[in-house]
């Protein structure tokens, strides 16, 4: 847990320093219109996809308010990293713990995002210290649906039948026994055994005995037990 009662995670990485500042805007979807007669309404539409942003900062030396859950990582190792996320093209989950002292969890930000852009700064007063800023963007899944021409005969008309995406989720029928390993997550673990991460609640209900109070804190070597669903 970091110094300061919050953790950000970039999918399975903790920053080791907490940004001071961070902003979330949930973009408007709405529209205005004028109608004639009537003046201008609002038309209420589905919000736009969130944007998140902040600045961090990398620490090339090991400080001691500076937290790493496996150990000091060097400078390079977090920018290989974000070189990941933007080059896999693939989304993440983007977490944020807030934790008081007596390790009672104020409350978390849990969202799907891709990695738009960041910007690396160098200072001369920061020593060999750097500053990231990144910008997030939310992440909603979409799927197609397939539509089949069907024709009986010649002169019958023809029928179009819609297939939608085929459902993949999975489901555990027994519970099993996970043993946490270098870089796990609840998240991922979700993921792995229910191909949806949002069910690690379900996992964290599970294991809180094990876990503690901060959902975002697992270790390698925790045996955890993955419920049936």
């Amino acid at each position: 847990m970091s110094k300061n009662g919050y953790s950000f995670f970039l999918g399975a990485c903790l920053l080791p320093i907490a940004p001071e500042k961070l902003q979330i805007k949930i973009n408007n979807g709405n529209k205005a219109v004028v109608l004639m007669n009537e003046g201008q309404i609002n038309i209420i539409k589905s919000p736009k996809l969130t944007d998140i942003e902040f600045e961090c900062i990398i620490p090339h030396t090991k400080y001691p308010f500076a937290t790493y859950t496996f150990g000091f990582k060097p400078v390079s190792y977090y920018l290989d990293y974000f070189e990941r996320l933007k080059t896999l093209h693939a989304h993440f989950q983007f977490l944020v713990s807030r934790t008081l002292p007596t390790g009672k969890v104020l409350f978390s930000t849990n969202i799907k995002v891709t990695l738009e852009d960041y910007k690396i700064t160098e200072q001369a007063k920061d020593g060999f210290d750097l500053t990231v800023k990144i910008k997030l963007k939310q992440y909603r899944a979409y799927g197609t649906k397939t539509v089949t021409i069907k024709n009986s005969s010649s002169n019958a008309k023809s029928k179009a039948t819609v297939n939608t995406q085929r459902d993949t989720s999975k489901t555990t029928s027994v519970s099993q026994a996970y043993t946490v390993v270098k870089g796990d997550c609840l998240w991922n673990i979700a993921k792995k055994f229910y191909n949806d991460g949002s069910k690690y609640t379900v996992i964290y209900n599970a294991n809180k005995k094990i876990i503690g109070g901060n959902s975002n804190l697992i270790y390698p070597g925790q045996k955890l037990t993955i419920p049936a669903i």
